[in-house]
């Protein structure tokens, strides 16, 4: 789960001062029951924040959908019951929580299965197009998709602006004499310097921007070369839910898309209060 204390900032950049209008409005020692509806289908996420926020402030939470379950439109996801000034605390953060989170893992998970359909090998992954990490990387595994890097610690990714000041090879050989843990993907905008990343002792190459004709153009120099089994393949830029199939069919590795997180719809869901306790 994601750590508790990450998910309080948000209820205090909420609330700074308390939730003035229940303050001005709900009495003292008043119980609500109250429930969680998903208002579409889709895969559900965010459960685990959810509860854990609620039962901070000492509200029952029974869970009916756990995090990964499929659910339908009018499903209830939680139940809850307690002090109806913390329900409306929490009310809104969950579901801005649950809504971000259920939308990456619902177009996480269509992707999926749109792309193993096509090749179960390939696998479908997130990128650092995210200033919500810790939820939106659990989303994406949640989907069944991979959360690539979580951070610049994490793995050597030279990118174009890298090597726009050193030269790919000299940029691997540091690389590579830096550390023998960590990962060294090279991104590449043509055949030429997938072929030297690949010789230079590259982990992965990424082929960014490239069309599908050029990525199989790509991946035959790497193949009459001998370098092709020496890497994994990854390709990001310019894929679409429309055109991922494409790259599916390919000899390759991994898809990754910042899609996933930048633009992706939030799920709708609602806390409906259905009474005193």
């Amino acid at each position: 789960m994601v750590p508790l204390e990450y998910l309080l900032r948000f209820i205090n950049e909420d609330a700074p001062f308390g939730d003035v209008t229940s303050k001005a409005v709900i009495p003292g020692g008043m119980k609500a029951r109250a429930v969680i509806v998903a208002k579409q289908n889709g895969i559900i996420a965010g459960v685990e924040e959810t509860e854990a926020l609620f039962k901070h402030f000492g509200v029952e939470v029974r869970v009916k959908k756990r995090d990964g379950e499929e659910v339908e439109k009018g499903d209830t996801i939680v139940e809850l019951e307690g002090d109806a000034k913390a329900v409306l605390l929490v009310e809104r953060t969950a579901l801005n929580i649950m809504g971000r989170m259920s939308g990456i893992a619902t177009e996480v998970r269509r992707l999926v299965e749109r792309v193993r359909a096509v090749n179960p090998k390939v696998r479908v992954a997130g990128t650092r197009k995210s200033l919500l990490k810790p939820l939106d990387k659990k989303a994406i595994l949640i989907g069944g998709g991979e959360p690539h890097r979580f951070s610049l610690s994490d793995a050597i990714l030279i990118k174009d602006n890298h090597l726009a000041l050193v030269p790919l090879e000299e940029a691997i050989k540091r690389a590579k004499a830096f550390s023998v843990y960590k990962v060294i993907e090279v991104e590449v905008e043509s055949i030429e310097d997938a072929v030297k990343a690949a010789r230079a002792g590259a982990d992965v190459v990424m082929l960014d921007n490239m069309t599908p004709g050029e990525i199989a153009k790509t991946i035959e120099a790497l193949k009459r070369e001998g370098l092709r089994d020496k890497v994994k393949i990854e390709v990001s830029g310019g894929i679409t839910p429309e055109n991922i199939a494409e790259y599916a069919r390919l000899d390759i590795d991994v898809i990754s898309l910042g899609y996933l997180t930048h633009s992706v719809k939030n799920f709708d869901v609602s806390l409906e209060v259905i009474g005193r306790a």
